[in-house]
């Protein structure tokens, strides 16, 4: 542990302690210390920029993000790949391909929360602007942002360590923290959210730089953790460091969030999703008369999104200039190579093959909903002259069905010309002519974690009133229900919200994760090409999710270096729980 403590104590961009400072009677003017800095707006802006950063480290390699960690345990995804992606594979099947999986996973959010601490710790002695106010604006930030790693550590982990301070000598970071109950962790959560949506001033969504956390942000988190909390934990209220939160609370802040904040449904709901975008739509016959897609700031539907950027120089790393969106690349099939096999898949690029689609999920989703075509590529309805090949690189749980919300996508530079296929449309000149055309690295799209539809969906399950979900449905296209139930809920969220990393939370706290995912079994795919079903690993999923709960296993180097502050997860270090993966005959 003390490997985590020290990160929380060094890895910040500012210093927390000056040292020396009348160090041969002089005064450091190179070097930012409490004395200097923060003193302004833009000293606050720069050490959040600071804090932002982390949610593009912690998606660098898209494996260790909470994102692609729950699409994949989910019962709506597999976990693909070759032969040798073991450990998107592992994830799939609630098991763990080594004991240090998710080290990276920890530490990146543990460096996120103590870059958030001290930015806290430093805005609280900063004095505000009377004539352009900006510190509940910036305090709110900095609330969300801890809050979503801790919301992220405690669904992955369950009790986890909660450091809220900076350590102030390094006698008090070398003592590891203990984990606290997860109630309290959820607590603290709920504070930081709490706190950040009443005191952030309210703004229209089009005020603020896109990617900015707004109080309608910290809302809407607000109801998605009271709703994970009270549906998992089985309890009435949400639980705050003093107080609780009530249903009706929260209800309340979800109306203010529908009838003030600004944003609302997008017309089409294709226009969402980047295959819309204007040089690759004229080639897709499926989006053709769909309008462009909105990105940025002018998308009104979006809540909450991280930031990439498709000039992204590596996989990631504190000191680089922008990110690449690499879950585009983990989420889209492998092909065998060339812009000629390119077009087999199109709109969609190349991928590492991860994260096929369950196609029960397209079964069980009514042929009549336009949401099914408009999120899901079925390779027997969408590939020309059925030229989709399988099993290439020796692939695994190939089902030939790929989502399209969070995919590479390519577009042709001349209007059905293979010879100016892009790797990603990104390399059009009318969207950047980004000079390397990658189709690893290319990836500019950003990844939405909050939309307007989650809002109204929540909104109707709290209300248990049909109002959120027929609007949803209205936008699709689709007949509105006569009255709420829990079954039209739990499909509208299912179909709306698919591959957006929400169905294992909503499993999870419904209750129904043992039934769902032991439903996976049978569905036919493919394993290296040769037509077969899915069969258990180990013992099987059911039996995976009642000996673990659906947490994760604790990196066991974070349990070695706690020097005893840390145990394992119920249901991790046993043989059930080694994943062993495909071989050619399998």
């Amino acid at each position: 542990m003390k490997k985590l403590i020290y990160l929380i104590a060094i890895v910040i961009l500012v210093p927390v302690l000056s040292g020396c400072e009348d160090f041969l009677d002089t005064k450091n003017y190179t070097t930012k210390d409490v004395d200097s800095f923060p003193k302004s707006k833009e000293d606050a802006d720069m050490m959040l920029n600071g804090v932002y950063a982390i949610l593009n480290v912690s998606h660098a390699q898209a494996i260790n993000s909470w994102f692609f960690v729950a699409e994949m345990v989910s019962d709506d995804r597999f976990g693909g790949g070759g032969i040798n992606d073991r450990e998107g594979q592992a994830i799939a099947h609630l098991m763990t391909a080594n004991a240090d999986q998710f080290n990276q996973f920890w530490g990146d959010r543990y460096k996120g929360i103590a870059r958030a601490n001290q930015t806290l710790e430093a805005l609280a002695l900063l004095e505000d602007d009377p004539e352009n106010p900006f510190l509940d604006q910036k305090v709110g930030e900095a609330k969300f942002l801890r809050a979503n790693w801790f919301f992220e550590l405690v669904q992955m982990f369950g009790d986890v360590p909660m450091p809220t301070y900076t350590p102030t000598s390094s006698a008090e970071a070398e003592v590891p923290p203990a984990p606290k109950p997860q109630k309290e962790v959820f607590a603290n959560i709920a504070t930081d959210l709490w706190d950040a949506y009443n005191t952030m001033p309210e703004v229209k969504t089009d005020a603020l730089i896109s990617g900015t956390v707004t109080k309608w942000a910290a809302g809407s988190l607000l109801a998605r953790v009271f709703l994970f909390y009270t549906g998992f934990y089985s309890e009435a209220t949400l639980p705050m460091n003093e107080g609780e939160i009530t249903n009706a609370q929260i209800v309340k802040v979800l109306e203010d969030i529908i009838s003030k904040s600004g944003h609302d449904l997008l017309p089409d709901f294709r226009s969402l999703w980047p295959y819309t975008n204007k040089v690759t739509k004229p080639d897709y016959a499926f989006a053709a008369d769909a309008p462009d897609w909105v990105e940025g700031k002018d998308n009104k539907e979006v809540i909450f999104a991280i930031k990439f950027n498709p000039m992204a120089s590596g996989w990631g790393s504190e000191t680089t200039v922008g990110y690449s969106n690499s879950n585009c690349l983990f989420f889209a099939p492998r092909i065998p190579g060339g812009r000629k096999d390119m077009g087999s898949i199109f709109p969609l690029g190349a991928g590492w093959g991860m994260g096929p689609v369950n196609s029960k999920l397209w079964d069980e989703w009514p042929a009549a909903d336009p949401r099914r075509m408009a999120s899901i590529f079925n390779q027997a309805v969408e590939s020309p002259a059925n030229k989709y090949q399988w099993g290439i690189d020796k692939q695994v749980e190939e089902t030939g069905m790929w989502q399209k919300k969070v995919v590479a996508t390519t577009a042709y530079g001349k209007k059905g010309d293979p010879a100016v296929l892009y790797n990603t449309f990104w390399s059009d000149p009318a969207y950047g002519n980004i000079p390397n055309d990658d189709a690893q690295m290319g990836h500019g799209s950003d990844l939405i974690l909050i939309r307007f539809a989650d809002v109204l969906l929540m909104h109707s399950e709290l209300t248990q009133t049909a109002t959120g979900i027929n609007r949803v449905r209205q936008r699709a296209g689709l007949t509105p229900i006569a009255a709420y139930n829990t079954a039209a809920l739990r499909n509208e969220r299912r179909f709306e919200l698919a591959f957006e990393g929400l169905r294992w939370g909503d499993i999870r706290r419904w209750k129904i994760a043992e039934e769902v995912l032991d439903a996976i079994y049978g569905t036919p795919m493919r394993n290296v090409g040769t037509v077969t079903s899915m069969q258990k690993q180990g013992p099987g999923m059911k039996v995976r999710y009642q000996q673990t709960k659906g947490f994760f296993n604790i990196p066991q180097r974070q349990i070695d270096l706690g020097a005893g502050t840390l145990s394992q997860n119920e249901g991790w270090g046993t043989n059930d729980a080694n994943y062993t993966g495909y071989t050619l005959e399998n």
